[in-house]
């Protein structure tokens, strides 16, 4: 039977707490990798702790924006942490997307969407037209065009990008229960499970309090 996979959000800077987690969150009824975000990648004994783990599913959440030369400089300058998925903002454009798939190599390529954070009012005071759906559509047609390996998006979305792009997709924005945080595009597991989320990207309910116990919460709740 195909194992559920989650990524573990990393969201902190403290090198004990991150230990502490990978430590806590070994299973044999879950596939678990960790998701590094910009606090953990840009502090001090970030990326020397991440150029010494071995044996893990690594995500180095970066969120790339910017111009084609500049995403690709950005990914050969880690390079030497192999990562096995890395993010860009689809929004950084079809060429930067690209040019950043083109020096990638074994790492897969992860396109971001609409962040889980925005909604449609959201989207209209930055100033798009369209609501998240079909903005999100038409990303997910643009990482088609350049090949990426992986989106992040909403779970809500899933069913949108599966239409126009094949390969794996990781949903943020999961909570067990109604409490949402920043978030307001979210589901619960199984729900974005069963929507076809390839990845679940779990945060603050695995890492607050006793990972052990959160765990096995998470899995009670998906059995």
């Amino acid at each position: 039977m195909k194992k559920n996979r989650i990524f573990i959000a990393c969201d902190t800077k403290n090198i004990k707490k991150v230990k502490k987690i990978i430590k806590s969150s070994k299973t044999s009824k879950l596939k678990i990798g960790y998701k590094f975000g910009l606090e953990f990648l840009n502090s001090k004994n970030g990326r020397d702790f991440i150029s010494k783990l071995k044996n893990k599913i690594t995500f180095g959440d970066y969120k790339l924006a910017d111009i084609p030369n500049t995403c690709a400089s950005a990914i050969k300058s880690v390079k030497d942490l192999n990562f096995n998925y890395l993010t860009i903002h689809i929004s950084s454009g079809l060429e930067a997307l690209k040019a950043a798939k083109k020096v990638s190599g074994k790492t897969k390529l992860v396109g971001v969407t609409i962040l889980t954070s925005l909604n449609d009012k959201s989207l209209k005071n930055i100033g798009f037209n369209n609501n998240v759906k079909k903005v999100v559509l038409q990303q997910a047609k643009l990482a088609t065009k350049a090949k990426l390996d992986a989106i992040v998006c909403s779970a809500k979305e899933v069913n949108i990008i599966k239409k126009v792009f094949k390969n794996e997709i990781i949903t943020p924005g999961i909570r067990f229960n109604s409490k949402r945080n920043d978030q307001k595009r979210v589901l619960s597991p199984r729900q974005a499970l069963a929507n076809g989320s390839d990845w679940l990207v779990i945060g603050r309910p695995i890492t607050r309090g006793n990972i052990q116990k959160n765990l096995k919460k998470l899995i009670d709740h998906l059995d």
